[in-house]
């Protein structure tokens, strides 16, 4: 959908009617009902009434999302809005990702580093863990911009790579930082898919998630369990996986989910258990919903459902 609010306020501001628009400018009916209903214009149409009224054409539209939330996180992160729910979000998703993982950071720690850009670093916090909190940042910012997408290997990949890209991992000659493993592993004692087959489950698996064209928290929570089954990278899949998650539901307009550390043992009972028994994860996430929507009331913003 199209926002022409700053075409409006043109037009106001310089005491032009759109039927006078249309008439200098040659504008035909189809152009003119295309703004009134929120559709959008040819490069060219924005270009020529841009010239007209002296403005740029960034100034007179923009493109807003029909997901309240995603559009509410993109315009407080363009606006670096303090306080707010992309403030939260990052500081909360990122602590508890990353604790889950094993990060000593506490949350005041990870708070600290998002509003101030220091850090009162303690006793023994490893630096990886600093960084890692600092490029989940950016990992989010990444996700919000590219919500709408077509979930892709590349995107996962590209998520890795901001994940752990400067970190000890990435002097590591075998660990491949934005690619798939090289090395088989194992998590909880479970076999993983081996590195030689990743490429081939991980295509077979986008292929069929992606044919569901309005994928349900289900399918997101389904898509999340068989990608942490693969463990495609050599270390960071629970991180990527969540953000993955992330992603997934505001593409298709579902309530976020947000994996809180005091839960992990439930979240790696439900995915250890996941092929024979669905409730324990799906549970766990759909407590991890109702976190969000929480936070959402809290912030007086009932945009779930």
């Amino acid at each position: 959908m199209i926002s022409y609010e700053g075409l409006e306020k043109a037009l106001k501001k310089k005491r032009i009617g759109k039927t006078e628009l249309s008439t200098k400018l040659g504008l035909s009916t189809r152009t003119v009902a295309k703004i009134a209903k929120g559709e959008k214009l040819s490069k060219r149409s924005v270009q020529k009434i841009a010239d007209y009224l002296s403005e740029m054409p960034d100034a007179l539209m923009r493109e807003v999302s029909a997901n309240k939330i995603l559009q509410a996180l993109r315009d407080e992160k363009e606006l670096k809005l303090s306080g707010g729910l992309y403030h939260e979000l990052q500081v909360r998703m990122t602590y508890n990702s990353n604790h889950i993982e094993g990060s000593k950071l506490s949350e005041d720690q990870t708070r600290l580093i998002f509003e101030t850009n220091t850090l009162d670093v303690g006793d023994g916090v490893p630096v990886d863990d600093i960084l890692e909190t600092v490029h989940h940042f950016r990992a989010i910012d990444y996700v919000i911009d590219i919500a709408e997408d077509e979930l892709t290997e590349d995107i996962i990949k590209r998520l890795h790579y901001i994940l752990k890209h400067d970190t000890k991992d990435s002097t590591l000659g075998w660990f491949a930082v934005g690619d798939y493993k090289k090395r088989a592993n194992v998590v909880g004692g479970r076999e993983t898919t081996k590195p030689a087959d990743v490429h081939k489950a991980m295509e077979a698996l986008l292929k069929k998630y992606n044919a569901k064209k309005n994928a349900t928290i289900k399918d997101i929570i389904a898509f999340h369990a068989e990608f942490e089954y693969i463990h495609p990278f050599q270390d960071g899949n629970g991180r990527v996986g969540r953000l993955v998650a992330l992603k997934e539901c505001l593409r298709h307009n579902v309530t976020p989910f947000i994996i809180e550390d005091a839960k992990k043992n439930f979240y790696y009972k439900g995915l250890a258990e996941w092929r024979s028994e669905k409730g324990w994860l799906t549970d766990t996430c759909l407590d991890g919903q109702d976190a969000f929507v929480r936070l959402l009331d809290m912030l007086e913003m009932p945009l779930g459902h």
